[in-house]
């Protein structure tokens, strides 16, 4: 810029009005951010001259009391430094910058509220708080009118559907894994119903085969509700953020929230499979043509369109459910109890059985038609049209249908050896009930039969097809014992696998006892210990499950586990931080009825702390002490070790220990946790200076058994002196009067 008294000779100074009296001119603000004007006198003007005259400011804007840039009221329009990303599935502003990244970063998800909450405490791919930026971030429709998007009717349309959709979900909320929840239930009674080939039975009377329409009714009612379920499954797919596989290769996976990339890879995924799947093939079969082709062709083509229909779309089904079955799902495991895992492979028992089923009676129908067909060609008549009976109507006259039913070879075919039904020869007569469950039970239990016999009891006729299907009998037999069968097994192992353990250790035991040659009141001993123990521990290490969970947890596990330690006076007396010490240092013990756990005279190499049962502490002149719950044995080992850790300052004990003077034994089995002679020196070398002050000592002295006898003690030596003295006292007094 180029100022007007650039050519003077002299600068002059502005000419001020009278009135302004301040030598300080304010700074201007540019009202248009599209046209900046920045300040020359920074960079282009020479610090060392000396400018009289104020800098050049811009005058597009209003004056301003404060040289801080005030902040806009709107949002800035995309600078070169940005980049727009505007469609159907959303419209989201990505900014190149390092820390807008981060603050964009799963924003959809954020603006889905409760649909985009991870509730999967163990998730390590959604994000892990809530960002407060993201509630700045500007709605689609701000950014539609900043930016001009809705110009287009196309765009608007789109705009206005997009507003009635749900946001970008979560895989892992809670919303999301009750509806997959429910659409496993609902796709598992969706591959119940389609071969449901039970409408078709044969009339034994009229001999023909006619479709049970009522039953043909409510078969479309159910199969349309559980499309509709489907296709709801599908538009959400559209809503629904995924894990990058690309990024699982190092890491956790990254969870892809962008709408685009969401339905992109739902189109190049599954979508052709679910959109096969959701074609309703059987209602428009049942409703439209099987009715039209009745009259045309017969039951037979009719029967053969529906079986054509429900196996296109059976595959597809399969191919999608046993995946969430087998937990294969973005929210993980669907079924995580062991229970509901046990009911999920029975149902896949009893879906096979039913498959099975189903395919035999089915099966069973064609060779029903052939051997009627059979029988119409060999009779001469023209008996084409009796076999199907249904909506058609027939031209034949009455004399040809009564030939036609009273024919010998059309009665044939309802006989056991009047054709070469091999294992459909249960099946004929089952045709011709007219109750829906008599067909669908006695078709199940021969279909279970079959899948765990590996069809061992049937023998099938020369005819291909049922040979075929004997064969996939026996190999979806084997599958199953392998896979199905398998998991149930170890489901019930699992079960009792503690008591197996339990069952192994007695056997090794014994092995053990035989081995070594221990005798039997030992070996009486060694069960019943091993019993009690068994029965107290659960048969789990308490030690093993501490040592993968954290330190906070594992003190505040033990404070639960070992409050016991508040009812002892001693201890209750003791600061946090020392019974927290004591606490990790406990370990678990069980005694049996008759075990001895101090003897007179021996080492006291432990405190032991009882947490149930009782037993009974003998001193040298044989009174008894009972101990039961919440009582210690051998706390004398405290004041020992803080009277040796006086003595030596270092808080090394000397090799002599203490020695016991009475003996404790257990009245009852007991459980109990003891604490060693080493452990205690680090709780003494640790808090040696708390642990001695007086209220701790005289706590210890007044509850201590052991302080207690040794009190006694001193209190009869001392009464028995003082009665010695008083008796020579007495006797010097009556010797002096006597003399």
């Amino acid at each position: 810029m180029v100022s007007s008294n650039e050519n003077d000779k002299i600068q002059m100074l502005p000419i001020s009005d009278a009135s302004s009296s301040s030598s300080r001119t304010r700074a201007f603000t540019s009202r248009t951010s599209s046209i900046p004007l920045s300040n020359p006198t920074d960079e282009t003007v020479n610090s060392s001259a000396v400018t009289l005259g104020p800098p050049l400011v811009s005058m597009a804007g209003p004056l301003s009391s404060s040289t801080r840039r005030p902040e806009p009221l709107l949002p800035r329009p995309a600078s070169p430094l940005t980049r727009r990303s505007s469609g159907y599935f959303g419209d989201l502003e990505e900014v190149n910058s390092s820390d807008n990244d981060e603050f964009l970063k799963h924003a959809h998800l954020r603006r889905s509220g409760k649909l985009g909450m991870c509730n999967d405490p163990c998730c390590t791919t959604c994000p892990s708080k809530y960002n407060p930026k993201a509630s700045r971030l500007p709605s689609p429709t701000f950014h539609n009118a900043l930016y001009d998007d809705a110009r287009s009717w196309a765009r608007r349309f789109a705009s206005s559907v997009n507003r009635c959709l749900p946001g970008i979900m979560n895989p892992h909320s809670k919303v999301v894994q009750i509806w997959t929840k429910f659409f496993t239930v609902s796709s598992l009674l969706a591959i119940f119903i389609d071969p449901l080939f039970f409408i078709i039975l044969v009339q034994k009377n009229n001999k023909c085969i006619v479709i049970d329409w009522p039953i043909a009714t409510t078969f479309v009612i159910v199969r349309t509700l559980t499309d509709l379920i489907f296709f709801v499954n599908m538009l959400l797919q559209f809503r629904l953020a995924y894990v990058a596989r690309e990024s699982t290769v190092v890491g956790a996976g990254q969870l892809v929230d962008r709408p685009k990339k969401i339905a992109l890879h739902y189109l190049r995924g599954y979508f052709i499979v679910d959109m096969i799947i959701v074609i309703p093939f059987p209602q428009i079969l049942v409703l439209s043509v099987i009715p039209a082709q009745l009259a045309i062709s017969g039951t037979n083509y009719a029967k053969n369109l529906l079986r054509a229909g429900i196996l296109v779309q059976y595959i597809p089904k399969l191919y999608r459910l046993l995946p969430l079955l087998a937990g294969q799902t973005p929210t993980g495991l669907i079924f995580e109890s062991a229970w509901a895992n046990f009911v999920i492979n029975l149902l896949t028992f009893v879906l096979a059985g039913h498959v099975v089923g189903s395919c035999w009676y089915l099966f069973g129908l064609q060779r029903i038609n052939q051997c009627l067909r059979n029988a119409c060609r060999n009779s001469g008549l023209e008996c084409r049209g009796l076999i199907d009976c249904g909506h058609g109507k027939s031209n034949i006259s009455a004399s040809i249908q009564a030939i036609w039913r009273n024919s010998a070879s059309a009665n044939a075919c309802f006989q056991e050896d009047g054709f070469a039904y091999g294992i459909y020869l249960k099946m004929v007569n089952l045709t011709t009930h007219t109750s829906l469950l008599t067909r669908y039970s006695y078709s199940l239990l021969w279909g279970f039969q079959q899948i765990s016999t590996l069809a061992g009891n049937q023998v099938p006729s020369y005819f291909f097809p049922e040979v075929v299907f004997t064969m996939g009998i026996i190999g979806l037999g084997l599958l199953l014992f392998a896979l199905l069968i398998g998991n149930m097994q170890n489901f019930l192992q699992s079960l009792g696998k503690r008591s197996l353990e339990m069952t192994l250790r007695r056997r090794d035991v014994e092995q053990w006892m035989s081995h070594r040659r221990l005798p039997e009141g030992i070996r009486k001993r060694v069960r019943e210990a091993e019993r009690f123990n068994w029965a107290a521990t659960r048969g789990v290490n308490e030690e093993l499950l501490f040592e993968k969970m954290p330190d906070d947890l594992q003190g505040d596990i033990r404070r639960h586990l070992f409050i016991f330690l508040k009812k002892v006076r001693i201890f209750s007396l003791m600061d946090e931080s020392i019974l927290d010490s004591i606490r990790e240092r406990l370990r678990q013990r069980t005694y049996i009825s008759g075990s001895t756990v101090l003897h007179r005279w021996g080492p006291v190499e432990k405190m032991v702390f009882i947490v149930r049962g009782e037993m009974e502490s003998i001193g040298e002149d044989g009174s008894a002490l009972p101990l039961s719950e919440g009582d210690v044995c051998g706390e004398e080992l405290l004041t020992w070790c803080l009277e040796r850790s006086a003595v030596n300052p270092d808080g090394r004990m000397p090799s002599k220990g203490l020695l016991s003077s009475r003996n404790v034994k257990c009245v009852t089995n007991v459980e109990a946790f003891s604490l060693s002679v080493a452990d205690l020196e680090d709780v003494t070398s640790l808090y040696s200076r708390f642990l001695r002050s007086h209220r701790v000592q005289g706590a210890i002295r007044y509850e201590s058994p052991y302080c207690r006898l040794r009190a006694a003690t001193h209190i009869q030596v001392a009464w028995r002196y003082r009665k010695r003295r008083l008796q020579k006292l007495n006797a010097t007094q009556k010797e002096t009067t006597i003399v």
